[in-house]
């Protein structure tokens, strides 16, 4: 039995789900942290089990051929990145498998019954980022800092600069903003928020940036009705080139939720437009827009093949957001319903769809859980029995009432869009034995250098 503080010399022959290398040494399985899949590497242990132990990495003694050499000096402090010592091409097996193993442990299905397509990864996959938040606090020295939190903490690890971060041609748009309220705070005294006392003024900073038009988006989270000085800080950040909106959100609520419920808009309209294929989206501080935009239009064009549009097809789009896929299937289909929970951006997509002059859109604001059989029970009709139902839920997954309607509705296909391949699993097959069969999975790497995968399923009614 092996303790805490061993340390041991152990070849890594997998990868678990969060990236973690994991090896053997004499039946004993370890995880290490930073490790890949291939590395000979002398490990400590951190926290034993009877039959694993989470380890340290502490040398590597033969590196693994599928090992590189991270962009970021602080990918292995910071906990947004955990795959980023591996080569892209690994990573994009790690999350086909990823998806392939959840399907048929989860889901249940067997191995010849899960039609798994390629997975689309990108070409150049770093920098691909439009939307960035940043906390704000003290380091260990005192000084007002920013960065990123530390995995499984909230500690702040300081960076310059981010690998996956926003960029305007070749320029890291974030460094310059953050260096700037940074500053401002440090001038005027401006305290950032203390997690441990409930004190003080700059929690987060929200950065959006188009990168169809360059517009940025600047909001501070704040811990009250107002930050002091604001205006010295609009006229800083209104300097920075193509500067389109300021804004603050006030949340004095304790826990890990970012953003308020409350904006204040300081400067601009107070939303930046970006573009997925010829459809223009205003997008505010609140709204869910997918932070790659060049993966969401592979992802999305993927989601319209899988829906088999025409002139008279009916569809319904559950968790909306602001539109994305809705307004993207509009043109090609006889009408699509959207169903979003959050106001704002249910009034972001009726904009959406007016600016693009797309008349045949529909949105309704509540659970999808909620609205969906509530509108089923109330109604009779052709929009209660759509041709395509489209799901993009939050990482949960969705919610057994609503996959009940879905299947009472009766569509022809089910196309699910799921940013974790583990719910997605359960619910493809609930509506497998509900009367709906597999017939295509497509994973999308919508996040290099991370563990998360996108994935979109196509299901059609079984004759």
């Amino acid at each position: 039995m092996y303790q805490k503080n061993d340390e041991l010399e152990v070849t890594i022959t997998d990868q678990g789900i969060d990236g973690e290398g994991i090896g053997k040494v004499n039946g004993y399985a370890l995880f290490v942290k930073d490790a890949v899949i291939g590395d000979e590497c002398k490990v400590k242990i951190m926290k034993a089990k009877k039959n694993f132990a989470f380890a340290k990495l502490i040398e590597i003694i033969t590196p693994s051929e599928f090992r590189v050499q991270e962009k970021c000096s602080v990918a292995k402090q910071c906990g947004g990145c955990q795959l980023q010592s591996m080569s892209y091409e690994k990573q994009l097996e790690f999350k086909a498998n990823k998806v392939f193993n959840n399907f048929k442990r989860i889901g249940g299905f067997d191995t010849c019954q899960i039609p798994i397509n390629e997975i689309i990864g990108m070409e150049e996959p770093y920098y691909y980022r439009n939307k960035a938040q940043f906390p704000v606090g003290r380091n260990k020295d005192g000084e007002v800092a920013y960065g990123f939190y530390a995995g499984r903490t909230h500690s702040i690890i300081e960076t310059d600069g981010c690998a996956l971060g926003i960029q305007i041609d070749g320029k890291d748009v974030c460094k310059e903003i953050m260096d700037t309220v940074i500053s401002f705070m440090k001038e005027e005294g401006i305290e950032p928020y203390d997690e441990t006392t409930g004190e003080g003024y700059v929690r987060h900073v929200l950065i959006r940036v188009s990168k169809s038009t360059n517009q940025i988006m600047v909001c501070v989270v704040t811990n009250s009705n107002e930050l002091p000085q604001a205006d010295k800080l609009v006229e800083k950040l209104k300097s920075i080139s193509n500067m389109t909106s300021i804004s603050i959100n006030i949340n004095k609520t304790q826990g890990n939720v970012i953003m308020g419920k409350r904006t204040n808009h300081l400067f601009g309209p107070g939303y930046i437009e970006d573009f997925i294929g010829d459809i223009k989206f205003r997008i505010s501080p609140e709204s869910f827009f997918q932070v790659n935009s060049d993966q969401v239009k592979k992802l999305y064009d993927k989601a319209i093949e899988y829906a088999k549009l025409e002139t008279d097809t009916i569809v319904w789009d559950l968790y909306c957001g602001i539109g994305t896929i809705s307004l993207s299937m509009a043109k090609n289909c006889k009408k699509v319903i959207g169903v979003e929970i959050v106001e704002r951006a249910v009034e972001d997509a009726k904009e959406n769809a007016t600016i693009n002059n797309i008349e045949n859109v529909e949105f309704l604001e509540g659970a999808a859980e909620e609205v969906v059989p509530k509108y089923f029970s109330e109604n009779d009709g052709e929009e209660c029995h759509p041709d395509v139902i489209v799901v993009d839920p939050p990482r949960k997954g969705c919610d057994q009432k609503l996959l009940q309607t879905m299947v009472q509705m009766n569509p022809n296909r089910i196309v699910y869009v799921s940013c974790d391949s583990a719910t997605l699993a359960r619910d493809v097959a609930w509506l497998k034995v509900n009367g709906y069969k597999l017939k295509e999975v497509t994973p999308v790497d919508m996040f290099p250098q991370t563990v998360h995968v996108e994935s979109v399923v196509l299901m059609s009614k079984k004759q």
